[in-house]
């Protein structure tokens, strides 16, 4: 990541050096060194938009939103283009981490999005309609990636429930970055992409639990997600859902229903024959009753939800071992 001035002048080569090398030591975790090199090429230059561009990405890095949102205006103020710049993206999502919504919706406006309501309306940008994404939770630590409803160009409320490792839950709204890394097809050929989170941006009171599931058939499975889902909250069937990929398979472009049934996928990690996380393949089964189920919800509701689901074919359908995990 290297940005170089096109503008009115070629930046000086002090400038070009400082920068190259802060851009290096941000990717080696280095933020406070780089800090003090990309403060220097905005002393240089000060009136080359980059300069500033690259502060806002540097306090965009460390999670410094005032600071970002500093930087990111000064560079918007510089650029000779009125719309489209990546500059108004990232003054956009310093925004929204402080819900600063009236140049939130002014950011999306410029970078050429439709927001409804205009840009001085003190509110959320609600009913952009941007749809369904997948979204990498912890992308620096145990990264997983989870299905959500995006909110807004910065904000997805996360639908699937994740699992433990990644300290994050069912409902909840995490701050992404703009740029997808991979995509996630579904078998009508859908892509969606995949953004990396920044950062929790509102938590969930909903706890997740995970429990051991005997389902005689998809159906019995499918009924208890149903049930969950009619109460208001949801349960996933961990061990079909989840696949454990390498790096590079989760930043390309995956078919997110590959693994099914007796298929082999290549791109698959974990371990065949065991139902859970380290399961997403069978050992030649079409079903295994057995099931490892994520289920999101109050801790007053969850052994009734269980129990109703049993209740409805007790002779297909028994649970135990159920435990609160995140």
């Amino acid at each position: 990541m290297r940005i170089f001035g096109k503008g009115r002048h070629r930046p000086s080569a002090s400038w070009r050096q400082a920068t190259d090398r802060a851009f290096t030591l941000i990717g080696d975790g280095r933020y406070e060194d780089a800090g003090e090199l990309l403060t220097r090429a905005a002393d240089l230059e000060p009136w080359l938009s980059e300069s500033w561009f690259n502060l806002a990405l540097l306090h965009k890095f460390r999670h410094d939103w005032e600071q970002a949102r500093a930087a990111g205006l000064r560079a918007v103020a510089l650029l000779d283009r009125e719309a489209g710049a990546p500059d108004w993206w990232n003054v956009g999502i310093a925004a929204t981490a402080l819900q600063d919504w009236p140049l939130a919706r002014r950011a999306w406006q410029a970078y050429g999005l439709k927001v409804p309501g205009g840009a001085t309306v003190a509110t959320e940008p609600v009913g952009m309609e941007l749809g369904s994404a997948a979204v990498r939770l912890s992308p620096e630590g145990e990264a997983e990636v989870v299905w959500g409803r995006r909110l807004d160009p910065a904000r997805i409320e996360v639908l699937s429930i994740p699992l433990p490792s990644s300290g994050r839950r069912w409902g909840e709204v995490v701050l992404h970055d703009g740029v997808p890394h991979g995509e996630r097809t579904t078998s009508t050929g859908h892509a969606y992409p995949v953004f990396d989170e920044i950062e929790l941006w509102a938590p969930s009171p909903v706890p997740t639990w995970v429990v051991l599931l005997e389902a005689a058939t998809e159906a019995d499975r499918d009924a208890l997600e149903q049930l969950a889902a009619d109460a208001g909250f949801a349960a996933e069937d961990w061990s079909s859902s989840v696949r454990l990929l390498c790096r590079m398979c989760s930043e390309s472009r995956m078919p997110s229903d590959e693994g099914e049934g007796v298929h082999l996928d290549p791109h698959d990690h974990s371990e065949p024959g065991h139902p859970g996380p380290l399961g997403h393949r069978t050992d030649g089964q079409l079903w295994v009753p057995e099931r490892e189920c994520g289920v999101a919800a109050p801790a007053s509701l969850v052994r009734g939800l269980l129990d109703g689901w049993v209740a409805d074919s007790p002779d297909s359908r028994d649970w135990r071992d159920l435990e609160e995990v995140c």
